[in-house]
């Protein structure tokens, strides 16, 4: 079960993919990667329906790693490798606390007696939420970073957009509900 929801992801990232490069536009595009998402994933929200239904259900208590695929632990790695790391942007992501808001959202599934597209929508809404959230932390630091990178603030701001691309990406293709993966 869970090579065949790997083997989904990984098909899933690669149409994506191909489906941009085909796509005549970026609306276009969206709207294949849109029903790409929704193709691939209604069933685990369907499946995570059926287990908040089942008698004696109940929620576990909250976790979080802060951001997910090994980013915060990587991240506290290279700033315990390279003081410059620590120094610029702390020993934790500077987005870390997107991330855990990302993961209460997620933890909660989206709330009680969802439809499973109302799931797909919450979820979706979530992961764009998080998508902003690391925008927003991009913007709160422009000044300073624009000035210890000696970027510009566009610069500082367009590096931080697709960082927070690439996460919405990896969230969209990786955290969907009853994935069996660890996160």
């Amino acid at each position: 079960m869970r090579l065949r929801q790997s083997c989904s992801y990984a098909i899933g990232l690669l149409l994506s993919s191909l489906s941009a490069a085909w796509a005549q536009d970026a609306a276009q595009s969206l709207a294949l990667l849109d029903d790409l998402e929704f193709r691939i994933e209604i069933a685990q929200h369907e499946r995570l329906n059926k287990r908040r239904s089942t008698e004696g259900a109940a929620l576990s208590a909250f976790q979080s790693d802060g951001c997910s695929g090994n980013l915060s632990t990587g991240w506290a790695l290279a700033a315990a490798t390279l003081p410059t790391v620590a120094r610029h942007h702390g020993d934790r992501p500077p987005w870390e606390g997107c991330c855990i808001a990302h993961d209460r959202i997620y933890h909660q599934g989206g709330g009680a007696n969802l439809d499973a597209k109302a799931s797909f929508a919450a979820r979706r809404a979530a992961d764009e939420a998080l998508r902003q959230c690391v925008i927003g932390t991009g913007e709160d630091r422009l000044d300073a970073l624009s000035a210890d990178y000696k970027l510009s603030r566009d610069e500082v701001s367009r590096l931080y957009r697709t960082i927070a691309d690439v996460m919405y990406r990896a969230v969209r293709f990786e955290g969907g509900p009853c994935s069996g993966l660890s996160w």
